[in-house]
């Protein structure tokens, strides 16, 4: 298989899910892990910075519950508990490897979707780099209720990328990267290399996983490689039961897939607005001003919003549509200046209007433009 040679890098983000640390499903196994662990290493060696994502820590919990291991179906508290038993066994089980000290960090949504939470959990990734630590990254399942996790350590690692700054993310897979079809089904299936953009095309290649232990596939290798491409960080997706694979990257090739990175990143404040913010309603506007906000840069005035819904408050995030005759397209998202009840008093008003409107006036821009991210951007 031919080789693709790599843009260097220093610092990188390795995710390494649940099939890779406990290829049955039931306990760890280090047939696979020792590999990459020789790989950090030896990238540490070479002055390189790493933050590692890893699942596990449910399986590695199931290991000590020989009575669960043959049912398919776990309760949430169940899987929340033996996370619980096994974060511990996981994070034991990557030290062994390093001489040099693991740090645990565990992120729920909340650490996310929160900017102040955002913010800290990016500066205690760099202290931990700075103190010389491996920072060693999983989603605190043991307190996350489903409807509030990121839901896939895929996704997660995006995040972290993001969080650390990372020039590349890592996701260590036990497949040789993308395919045309999927390779399991189709002996002919055919690698792709490199994706240059990731398109419609690109997701309809994926599937889900197949892996009762696994949250993820392919799909969402392909969500995570979006959000970390528009940042500006290179994706690559290899085989990591071959241990060649690592050799070739310390030499500069890649094995795989690369998703290349955006020429035009998008700033750290907007990819996070756009891909970390859950919206709390939606704002409708006419196609003058959303011309104005798509091609001239504009901020949303008052006199072009035409409706508004769900029950929001000022500094909430929104949605912002374009209503094209009875379609209406999502084309941005943003901070409202003003709750959904004050807006609409001064739906199609012209901002000098406010004040007497409403008896105040925050500001004459409903969205202002730092505050606001167009969907187009990505």
């Amino acid at each position: 298989m031919n080789s693709i040679l790599m843009q260097p890098w220093h610092r990188a983000v390795i995710k390494v899910g649940s099939g890779l640390i406990a290829p049955g499903g039931e306990r760890i196994s280090t047939k696979f892990i020792l590999p990459i662990a020789s790989f950090i290493t030896e990238c540490r060696n070479q002055g390189k910075e790493i933050v590692l994502v890893s699942s596990g820590a449910v399986a590695a919990g199931l290991s000590t519950q020989p009575q669960m291991q043959k049912r398919t179906h776990r309760s949430i508290p169940e899987k929340q508990a033996l996370a619980a038993i096994g974060q511990s066994l996981l994070m034991a089980n990557w030290n062994r490897f390093f001489d040099f000290p693991c740090s645990q960090i565990l992120l729920t949504y909340d650490d996310i979707h929160d900017r102040r939470r955002f913010v800290n959990a990016k500066n205690t990734i760099q202290k931990l780099i700075d103190l010389g630590t491996l920072p060693i990254v999983n989603e605190n399942d043991t307190v996350a209720v489903e409807e509030l996790k990121v839901g896939d350590n895929d996704n997660l690692a995006a995040y972290v990328a993001m969080l650390a700054e990372a020039d590349i993310l890592i996701i260590c897979t036990d497949i040789d990267g993308l395919f045309d079809s999927d390779p399991k089904r189709n002996k002919n299936a055919k690698l792709i290399p490199v994706v240059e953009k990731i398109d419609n095309t690109i997701y309809s290649l994926a599937e889900g996983s197949k892996n009762p232990i696994a949250t993820g596939g392919m799909k969402t290798k392909i969500e995570a490689a979006h959000k970390a491409v528009v940042r500006g960080i290179d994706t690559i997706i290899l085989n990591s039961t071959k241990r060649e694979v690592f050799d070739h990257l310390l030499d500069g090739k890649l094995i795989g897939t690369i998703f290349k990175k955006n020429s035009n990143p998008m700033t750290a404040k907007k990819h996070w607005m756009l891909h970390a913010l859950t919206t709390t309603g939606k704002i409708v506007i006419d196609l003058g001003a959303a011309k104005a906000v798509q091609y001239k840069g504009a901020s949303l005035l008052s006199s072009g919003v035409l409706a508004c819904e769900g029950d929001f408050k000022k500094g909430e995030p929104v949605e912002v549509y374009v209503k094209e005759g009875k379609t209406l397209n999502v084309i941005a998202k943003g901070v409202t200046q003003y709750n959904s009840n004050d807006l609409k008093k001064i739906l199609g008003k012209k901002s000098s209007e406010i004040s007497s409107i409403l008896g105040y006036t925050n500001t004459k821009e409903v969205i202002h433009r730092d505050e606001l991210v167009l969907v187009t951007d990505i």
